[in-house]
């Protein structure tokens, strides 16, 4: 039997008090079960390192709550569980039976998880900072019943593992970032370009980057630097020439540009009597990181690819009886 009270009585309105505090605090266990569990330890991470002033300050006040995720989970849940059930108690006892269930289930659901879900899914980061020592207070509270239980789903689910995006996922989202998205990036074309030449290049080899050299600018060993060939180096405006030895495929090192010019067309001196330095050759197999690493090292900024059918001729490289072709680098020594 219900019990009635006075609109006068304390209690009724002690009743009302505590039915409005647990409503209260039922949705505030929702709303954050929702803004808490959906923050990542990436993206909090992130802000904390690299976001606004106001954003890296919250994350740093969320990231020790949220580090046991199951914990932190167990408690809001057990809480939010508390707190609905407790309220057909207090109900009960000003209306009948099925009021109480009727207000209830109305209350709970829309002031206990509709609006609190919705409010803490647009400003999770401001609001779980600021409820953040409320929760630690919390998880103290109901750690003896909540502790087992996180220990019992990280044995079952492990522990949350921080979830990385993979190469393909990156360049994805650097595309998304892109102005040119329309979805509010920042990035530019050339910015998304880089970034993502840069994500792609650990997938790439030396074959995907090489000028064929039919497509090339060489000299002959044994032509003569007279007014024709200086000018004609000058026109085609690099800061390198290769010079092969009778067949262009033969590449046996480079000249420098800047070392012609002490030399006199009259003079028509052979190239063979200038400084020829030393080229690199590298498989059409090799990693473009890998050659980027030897560009580095300053000791040349081109190589000549060589194509070999089996291991034994990666010994011969150097040999000028296999199939070369040569590769511009842009890359240079920084």
């Amino acid at each position: 039997m219900a019990v009635q009270y006075s609109c006068c009585e304390t209690n009724f309105f002690i009743h009302i008090l505590i039915i409005v505090l647990l409503v209260m605090f039922a949705g505030m266990m929702s709303g954050l079960t929702l803004g808490l569990m959906s923050l990542s330890l990436v993206d909090l991470e992130v802000l904390a390192k690299s976001g606004t002033p106001r954003d890296r300050k919250y994350a740093a006040k969320i990231l020790p709550v949220v580090k046991n995720q199951h914990l932190l989970l167990c408690t809001l849940l057990i809480c939010n569980a508390a707190a609905m059930e407790a309220l057909p108690i207090f109900l009960d006892s000003l209306v009948i039976a099925w009021g109480a269930i009727l207000i209830s289930v109305t209350l709970i659901l829309l002031f206990g998880e509709i609006i609190p879900q919705s409010v803490c899914s647009r400003y999770g980061l401001a609001i779980g900072a600021t409820m953040a020592p409320v929760v630690r207070v919390l998880v103290w509270i109901c750690f003896p019943v909540a502790y087992p239980i996180s220990k019992l789903l990280d044995f079952l689910l492990g522990h949350g593992h921080v979830a990385l995006f993979r190469r393909a996922e990156l360049k994805t989202l650097v595309n998304l970032h892109g102005n040119e998205a329309g979805k509010g990036g920042e990035l530019t074309h050339d910015e998304t370009t880089i970034i993502a030449g840069a994500l792609e290049l650990t997938e790439k080899t030396a074959s995907d980057a090489m000028t064929p050299i039919s497509d090339t600018f060489a000299i002959d060993i044994n032509a003569k630097l007279d007014r024709e060939l200086l000018n004609t180096i000058l026109e085609k405006g690099h800061s390198r020439v290769p010079v092969y030895y009778e067949q262009s495929t033969n590449i046996i090192g480079l000249v420098l540009v800047k070392n012609l010019l002490t030399v006199h067309p009259e003079d028509e001196v052979p190239v063979k009597n200038v400084t020829i330095r030393r080229i690199p050759r590298v498989p059409e197999t090799m990693p473009l990181y890998d050659i980027l690493n030897e560009f580095q090292k300053g000791h040349s900024h081109m190589a000549v690819v060589v194509r070999q059918s089996s291991k034994t001729q990666e010994n011969s490289a150097n040999n000028s009886n296999n199939d070369s072709r040569f590769m511009f680098s842009i890359v240079h020594r920084w």
